[in-house]
C-alpha cells in the first residue's frame, strides 16, 4: 500500500515536471489564496482494523502562488491541518488519534491555471497537538489532549498530488512516509510505576484523500503581474 501510494504520487509529480518545460515569465504573477479542506484519512496500521476518518475541520490552507505563465506555476504557504486515523484495537475497543499540524508546502502546478490543472509537491508539517480517544462498545471511556507531545513524531514529511477542477474544487491524495507515532516514547504505568513503550511495535503511516474549495483561486491581494 505504501509503495503503491508513493509510486502514484511520484509518477504524477514527474509528469508535471516534464510538461513544465515551456517558456515562462521571469516576473511571475504572485498572489495569496486560501480555502478549506475535507480530509478522508486512514493509516497503514498492521494488525488492526482501519476505519475511514472524516475531518472537515479545522483545515485551513493559505497558499502563496507564483504563476510563471497561464500554464505553469509553483506555490508555497502555511497550512493548519487536522490529521489522524481510527483503528480497532479489539472487537470492542476503538481508538481515534489525531494531531493538529502546521505545514509549509512547496509544489508546482501545470495546466490551465485559470480553469483546470494538476499540482504536486512536498510538505513539512509540525505536529503541535495530540489527542487520543478510546471507545468501548461505542461509549467513550478515555480521552486526553497533549500539547507538543512526545507520543508522536513532531516533524512529519508528506508528499501530495492532485487536480483542480473547473469551479475551484480540488481533489488531492497525500501520504506521510514519516511514522505517526514515536516508537521510542516511554510511558509510566500509574498502578505499578513500571515504564513501557506503548508504540514500540506500532507502525502507522497516515494517508488521505481530500476535497478543497477555492484553495488556488486568485484573491484580491496581488503582489505582482506577468
Amino acid at each position: 500500500m505504501k509503495r503503491t501510494l508513493l509510486l502514484i504520487i511520484f509518477m504524477i509529480q514527474f509528469s508535471i515536471l516534464v510538461q513544465a518545460q515551456k517558456e515562462v515569465s521571469l516576473f511571475p504573477k504572485t498572489y495569496w489564496s486560501s480555502g478549506g479542506e475535507w480530509i478522508f484519512s486512514g493509516g497503514t496500521v498492521d494488525g488492526y482494523n482501519n476505519v475511514v476518518r472524516w475531518a472537515p475541520v479545522i483545515n485551513i490552507q493559505n497558499i502563496l502562488n507564483f504563476d510563471q505563465s497561464t500554464n505553469f506555476g509553483w506555490f508555497t504557504g502555511l497550512n493548519l491541518r487536522n490529521v489522524g486515523f481510527i483503528f480497532d484495537e479489539s472487537p470492542s475497543i476503538r481508538k481515534k488519534v489525531r494531531t493538529y499540524n502546521l505545514g509549509v508546502p512547496i509544489g508546482v502546478k501545470i495546466g490551465d491555471l485559470n480553469r483546470q490543472f494538476f499540482f504536486a509537491g512536498y510538505e513539512l508539517e509540525w505536529a503541535f497537538n495530540y489527542r487520543e480517544r478510546t471507545f468501548r462498545d461505542e461509549r467513550r471511556v478515555d480521552r486526553f489532549n497533549v500539547w507538543f507531545s512526545d507520543r508522536v513524531n513532531l516533524w512529519q514529511s508528506s508528499f501530495f498530488a492532485g487536480m483542480t477542477l473547473p469551479g475551484g474544487t480540488s481533489i488531492k491524495v497525500k501520504y506521510y512516509p514519516t511514522e505517526f507515532f514515536n516508537r521510542s516514547f516511554t510511558a509510566t504505568d500509574p498502578d505499578t510505576g513500571a515504564s513501557f513503550r506503548p508504540y514500540e511495535n506500532f507502525q502507522a503511516n497516515v494517508f488521505y484523500v481530500s476535497l478543497s474549495f477555492n484553495v488556488f483561486k486568485a484573491g484580491k491581494l496581488s503582489l505582482g503581474d506577468n
